[in-house]
């Protein structure tokens, strides 16, 4: 029989023996396995491992896990255990080795103060995160659960595969990744980081929080959104000496959702997690106070001239700044029919990288025929039985590129002039789509079991409605500087009109917001703050 590939090529290996001295205590990992090809698998990439660094062993326990092949990493000595049912390659190749190094004794790399929330947290608390391999919002969920495991013992975590484990998954009707379950109840979906689990698991996080923000002092400039163009903006700042914050709901922004990126100039090809986190070490290398996990809900301008603009989060916290960038981006456009919330994650999804496993041998459809949509189209023949593309417009937009290749696959179907209608269902999960042929009037099913969502994006704009001005669409009004219709407040990135929606270009944008607002200060009379 030919000799099976190891997981762990040169590159990989290089990376490992590069890390492995940061492991200072003992570390065993434990090997539940079956019968399977994967389980053979497992047990050679576990003993590769082991076999860089004089620190970590192997030990197989079949007895150990009811889900094989799995394997738990432990640290002897303690109650330390951090468990993947399968084979955390791919995306996941990340959270595999993070987990190594933490339960080795690394040092977590978070702040004292969450650290200390996370420790404090009562249990028991048994989590289960369904995830897959293509998925890119998958090691967030992933690593921050293993990090609250290494922290707190009364905190277990396992990360499962779903592509191995699929008759859990179908009997979980887990349709989308990840899927966090708690203690045996679902608790959640979707990218979540360690402030957000605590914020739901610590009843008095949230109060704590909001009076940590109000004790802040006043910033010169508050940077609202933390994706390329509010980076760009608070690096240009701090660069001029300003005391800038930077707050928003996930760093990285939207880009955390981008798989493949290739029109960085000078970066020829990355991913959205990756080049976030190269956003993130970037901003972290200036004294800029950033701030995650927070909404804005309303920018309230100054009384007189020259005062103080307050960026509310919530009903309890704020802070205030003389001048306010915001860069709040974009979210995914909704196809606003009955039946889209009710099947949200039951079906109807808006990543076809993250979620299209989950559809194997299934008949999907893809709303939208611009450039996002014939992608997933190309991408989701690879893996479903059928794709169906459902295009509002007489023709689609993509590139003809795309349009050629997608017309050569034998297992999509294109059907422009669509008006899709409603989103059909069992009460439980998608099983079809009803839409409107625009020719005829004549109203169509089509038998489906998901529903990838590709129509474009919306600016997060609502919170301004009645304090900026925006255009029909929800962009904030702005000129080339970034100014807005009120002074002080700069624009910038996909939620302003700023033209052409792609990530250098919100850069550029950020960068001019973030001068625009330097430029604002030295004009106005009010002294600057300390």
């Amino acid at each position: 029989m030919p000799t099976r590939a190891r997981l762990l090529d040169d590159n990989l290996t290089a990376q490992l023996t590069a890390l492995m001295p940061r492991i200072t205590r003992e570390v065993e990992l434990v090997a539940s396995l079956d019968d399977r090809p994967q389980s053979e698998e497992l047990e050679q990439l576990l003993t590769d491992i082991a076999a860089l660094s004089d620190k970590v062993t192997v030990r197989r326990d079949d007895d150990a896990s009811d889900r094989k092949p799995a394997f738990a990493i432990t640290s002897p000595g303690t109650d330390i255990s951090v468990r993947f049912a399968g084979i955390p390659m791919g995306h996941e190749f990340s959270s595999l080795v993070l987990a190594l190094l933490q339960v080795g004794g690394n040092p977590i790399k978070e702040s004292q103060d969450l650290i200390d929330q996370v420790k404090q947290l009562d249990g028991p608390l048994e989590f289960v995160t369904y995830m897959s391999l293509s998925c890119q919002n998958c090691p967030t969920v992933v690593q921050s659960l293993n990090t609250m495991a290494v922290l707190n013992p009364n905190i277990k975590h396992t990360a499962v595969e779903g592509s191995l484990f699929g008759d859990e998954v179908a009997a979980k009707d887990v349709l989308a990744v990840p899927t966090i379950y708690l203690n045996g109840e679902l608790f959640g979906q979707g990218r979540t980081t360690i402030e957000e689990f605590v914020k739901r698991l610590d009843s008095g996080s949230a109060a704590r929080q909001a009076e940590a923000l109000n004790e802040k002092k006043p910033y010169e400039v508050l940077v609202v959104g933390q994706g390329p163009a509010g980076c760009a903006a608070a690096i240009y700042l701090a660069r001029k000496g300003i005391n800038t914050g930077l707050v928003g709901e996930r760093f990285g922004g939207q880009v955390l959702d981008t798989l493949g990126i290739e029109n960085i100039v000078s970066i020829p090809y990355t991913e959205g997690p990756r080049f976030a986190a190269a956003l993130e070490e970037h901003v972290n290398a200036y004294e800029i106070d950033v701030i995650t996990s927070q909404v804005a809900t309303a920018l309230v301008p100054p009384s007189e001239p020259g005062g103080l603009f307050t960026v509310n989060f919530g009903d309890d916290a704020s802070l205030r700044a003389r001048s306010v960038v915001v860069a709040t981006g974009a979210r995914w456009r909704n196809m606003g029919v009955p039946g889209e919330q009710e099947y949200r994650n039951k079906g109807v999804t808006y990543c076809p990288h993250c979620d299209g496993p989950l559809f194997k041998g299934k008949d999907v459809a893809v709303i939208g025929g611009g450039n996002s949509g014939i992608e997933a189209a190309i991408d989701l023949a690879g893996i479903t039985r059928h794709v169906t593309v459902l295009e509002f417009m007489p023709e689609c937009k993509a590139d003809d590129i795309l349009l050629d290749k997608v017309r050569s696959l034998p297992n999509v179907t294109i059907i422009t002039n669509a008006r899709t209608t409603e989103v059909l269902g069992d009460g439980s999960r998608v099983t079809g789509l009803g839409y409107v042929d625009r020719a005829t009037d004549e109203a169509r099913t089509v038998e489906i079991a998901g529903v990838f969502v590709q129509i474009g994006l919306l600016p997060n704009t609502e919170w301004l409605k009645g304090t900026l001005d925006l255009t029909p669409r929800g962009d904030i009004v702005s000129d080339p500087r970034g100014a807005t219709s009120v002074e002080g407040v700069l624009a910038a990135g996909d939620c302003s009109s700023t033209p052409y929606k792609q990530i250098v270009v919100a850069q550029g944008s950020g960068a001019a917001a973030g001068l625009s607002a330097w430029d604002y200060l030295i004009r106005t009379k009010a002294p600057a703050l300390a």
